[in-house]
């Protein structure tokens, strides 16, 4: 079993931190409106309310907008494509981000199409000021969107890791592993 820290550093808040995990079957099959599982991301604003504030709701509208999913706010999550709900769940987490957003694997699953268009959304999210930290096993995009890369292969100690720009990485011995294996970073 594995174990560890996560030190915040910085003027970045547990509650500043939005999360959008490896969608699973269960998941996809979720019976809610696209808008309630959007204002979901809000739940940590509410604090002890136990509905949302007309900001909170406006936030997630915004979400929406910026997500281009408006137009499904009243269509049940489970109705939509796998695009379409990775765009829901990421509206999700921008609700919830303030600095930042954690993202696992947010394109397992979805058409070329569709994972062109959500890197694209997550490279616009990162120049909008929102830090991002994603895993993927998508080497290319990594190298393509990343500002830093951490590459971790064969086992967990330090001396298989790579951290670095992207430029470092094509100049590493990390890089040998690409004709054949996978990245984590």
């Amino acid at each position: 079993q594995l174990s560890g820290e996560i030190d915040l550093c910085g003027d970045v808040g547990r509650n500043e931190i939005g999360y959008l995990p490896q969608q699973t079957i269960v998941q996809r099959d979720f019976p809610a409106s696209v808008r309630e599982i959007v204002q979901s991301g809000c739940i940590n604003r509410c604090g002890l309310r136990p509905f949302y504030n007309k900001a909170e709701k406006k936030l997630a509208a915004d979400m929406m907008k910026k997500l281009e999913i408006s137009d499904l706010a009243n269509r049940c999550y489970r109705e939509l494509s796998g695009g379409q709900q990775q765009r829901v769940l990421l509206a999700r987490a921008l609700c919830a981000a303030k600095k930042m957003i954690l993202l696992d694997e947010p394109v397992t699953g979805l058409d070329p199409k569709a994972s062109a268009e959500m890197y694209e959304l997550i490279a616009d999210i990162n120049r909008s000021g929102v830090t991002v930290v994603m895993v993927t096993h998508d080497v290319s995009a990594a190298l393509k969107y990343a500002g830093h890369i951490l590459c971790m292969r064969q086992g967990l100690t330090h001396e298989s890791w790579f951290f670095g720009t992207p430029e470092e990485f094509l100049m590493s011995s990390a890089s040998d592993f690409l004709k054949g294996g996978a990245v984590n970073g």
